[in-house]
């Protein structure tokens, strides 16, 4: 007989984990291939365990009302012979689970371990406990080696992208990262400045949520009608700037960060705007933007503007923001993509404007607009699409009506 382990398949795309509700076989019974023999719960929907093959059931690790890992190893099926014969499990090869029989291993602990599959000496590598294919590009297992001769390096696993893994299932080893520290040092070599490390490190860490971004392309005539009425000439940005501080001051729940199973929500509406300085970013922060005017905003915001460029910002004016506008349109780009900071939920871009023909309904014929293409781009854990939208909307609402920013 051949024990042939019941695991966490993956239920969804962005589904980590599940909760045990009901277990619908006991040890002792038989099952037949592809049965259901657990009902498992994710934050969705309740779903489905089947087994891996017939036979009788062994014994179960997992517990009800516990929630284990995609991969983790919830119990264990006895197969047949003719079954086992049917996997490719030899009765001639020495047994690959002496580890769970040996009682050194739990469903609780297995996502931290290599998952098994049902052929021989196949292993599926894990990143963080959920299963990679090994023929995925990028999939990786990082040893505690590996990881102190990173650590003394100064290496993250977002450098190994690069580096072609000779061990099983596509693993880097130490001799792999050697080879390709050696081969780099043959190129030109240039230190990265204190900046675009700090901007490296905070994209590394932005990536490591789910992120998402919504498009919404917005007619800008009106205030750019609005702008050359006014003595200060505001730019596109501050606009935008105001308008979202204006949305967040009536509903400021888009902004609020998830720690734990916890929502905190902003004390004020402190709106950071990025500006392009020498080799990186800098994003200073206008303090409770929603509740100035925007032209009482825009010689504050001018004052920083230049000393960013500078690299001269005071820590009062830096930091603690809730959101961050970018303009990328002034780079000619009229769609992107941009990455919220590692401690804000969402990030509002700008592209260049466009003349357009855009219908009227009224005159029954297209006219021309400007129009320039608005993205929110957001931690998907905190906001959905339809959030997410509306937000975007009344941003672009407020736009159109300039005269109340």
């Amino acid at each position: 007989m051949h024990k042939v382990p019941i695991t966490m398949p993956q239920l969804g795309e962005s589904i980590a984990e599940a909760t045990v509700v009901r277990m619908l076989y006991q040890p002792g019974d038989e099952v037949s291939a592809d049965a259901e023999v657990l009902e498992v719960e994710t934050n969705k929907a309740t779903m489905a365990v089947t087994a891996p093959c017939a036979g009788k059931v062994e014994s179960w690790l997992a517990e009800i009302g516990k929630s284990y890992a995609v991969g983790s190893t919830l119990g264990f099926i006895l197969a047949t012979e003719a079954e086992a014969k049917r996997l490719g499990l030899s009765s001639t090869e020495p047994s690959s689970f002496s580890n769970y029989e040996s009682g050194k291993h739990s469903a609780e602990t297995s996502s931290k371990s290599i998952p098994w599959n049902v052929s021989p000496g196949e292993v599926k590598p894990t990143i963080r406990g959920l299963p990679v294919p090994a023929q995925a590009t990028g999939a990786s297992y990082l040893s505690p080696r590996m990881k102190a001769r990173m650590t003394e390096l100064g290496l993250h696993a977002a450098d190994l992208a690069g580096i072609a893994g000779s061990g099983a299932g596509g693993r880097v080893t130490i001799e792999d990262l050697e080879r390709f520290l050696e081969d780099i040092e043959r190129n030109r070599i240039t230190p990265a400045s204190s900046m675009r490390v700090a901007v490296a490190d905070a994209m590394r860490r932005s990536w490591t949520r789910p992120l998402a971004t919504v498009v919404l392309p917005v007619a800008m005539d009106r205030m750019l009608e609005h702008r050359r009425t006014l003595e200060t000439r505001p730019g596109p940005t501050l606009y935008a700037l105001r308008a979202l501080a204006i949305a967040l001051g009536e509903n400021s729940a888009p902004a609020g960060r998830l720690v734990g199973g916890r929502i905190v929500h902003p004390r004020s509406i402190d709106i950071g705007f990025a500006v392009e300085a020498e080799d990186g970013v800098l994003v200073p922060v206008i303090r409770n933007a929603d509740q100035s005017r925007l032209e009482e905003l825009a010689p504050r915001y001018e004052r920083l503007v230049e000393l960013a460029r500078q690299r001269r910002l005071p820590p009062g004016e830096t930091g603690g923001s809730i959101a961050t506008i970018t303009n990328y349109g002034v780079f000619g780009l009229t769609l992107a993509t941009p990455i919220p900071l590692p401690e804000q939920t969402i990030l509002l871009g700008m592209g260049a404007g466009q003349v357009v023909p855009r219908w009227n309904k009224q005159k029954a014929i297209f006219e021309p607009v400007t129009e320039a293409a608005f993205t929110l781009s957001f931690d998907h854990r905190v906001l959905d699409g339809g959030a997410a939208g509306r937000l975007l909307a009344r941003v672009a609402e407020l736009l159109n009506n300039p005269e109340v920013l």
